[in-house]
């Protein structure tokens, strides 16, 4: 683990850190909020998990969570959305290579031997940060934005006894019907639809729920909603009867500025499912 930077925050501190990833086989770099609270002991942890084009920088210098979370007593991680460096795979499309991992482990070449970002994301960051940050593990919840917003609902619906709870900024909820979801899952995972089910938010949310509240919102003005397909998710919440809540704000886009404007809400929303408030 080696230190980028660190700088007061809140009373807390931002880092940004760099590690050797098992996982990805290369090296990686994040983004970790640790609130003043960390002074008394281990503090419970927010995974944000960023979209499209989009580096561990984005949120964390946009999205406005340190404000809340140390309000709160809660760290946040900020993971990168995928590998890079010198001899890792890449392709000319924003949506497909580096800075559009997925949230999947690759099985077809080229990005097998790199985006294992499934792994990456549950296994091998969680760990590194453990063993090195007063963060407490049995304490989590996630979060995220767009392709984060994916990766975010189908960890947290896979993963159920590790999260207390999972919200989502305008996410991919249907990737298996939508120009973002078929490419990347056809490039990354191969033509094989049957395992592109496990990286669907809806057929998974319809299929099992998640064991704990959900919070969605989308901007009824986000230029990508098409792409999104909203609607999916909220029939699956409601077919399956998920405690929760799917909201459409009015007039909003897919920028950070929306998810600045209800960022207060989503961290109080899982303070109150970890038992911060």
């Amino acid at each position: 683990m080696e230190t980028v930077s660190e700088n007061a925050c809140f009373g807390g501190v931002q880092g940004v850190y760099t590690h050797a990833s098992k996982a990805t086989s290369c090296d990686m770099t994040f983004g970790l909020f640790l609130p003043p609270q960390m002074k008394d002991g281990k503090v419970p942890v927010l995974w944000y998990l960023s979209g499209l084009t989009c580096t561990h920088e984005n949120a964390m210098t946009k999205a406005g969570a340190q404000t809340w979370a140390a309000e709160v007593g809660m760290a946040v991680v900020f993971p990168d959305t995928s590998p890079r460096g010198e001899g890792v795979a890449d392709d000319e499309a924003y949506d497909l290579g580096q800075g559009a991992g997925f949230y999947v482990n690759a099985t077809q070449d080229p990005w097998a031997a790199h985006f294992q970002m499934w792994d990456y994301v549950t296994e091998d960051l969680p760990s590194a940060i453990t063993d090195a940050f007063p963060v407490d593990a049995d304490r989590q919840a996630i979060t995220g934005h767009s392709m984060g917003g994916h990766g975010a609902l189908t960890i947290a619906i896979a993963m159920p006894a590790r999260f207390a709870s999972v919200s989502a900024f305008s996410p991919i909820c249907n990737p298996t019907g939508s120009d973002w979801g078929q490419k990347q899952l056809n490039a990354y995972l191969g033509r094989e639809e049957a395992g592109w089910r496990a990286h669907d938010s809806s057929l998974m949310m319809k299929e099992s729920g998640f064991d704990g509240p959900v919070l969605v919102d989308t901007g009824t003005d986000d230029q990508f909603i098409e792409l999104l397909r909203p609607e999916t998710l909220s029939e699956a919440m409601a077919a399956c009867r998920q405690q929760g809540a799917f909201r459409m704000q009015p007039g909003y886009d897919h920028s950070y500025f929306f998810v600045a404007s209800f960022m207060e809400e989503h961290v109080a929303f899982h303070a109150e499912a970890l038992g911060l408030i």
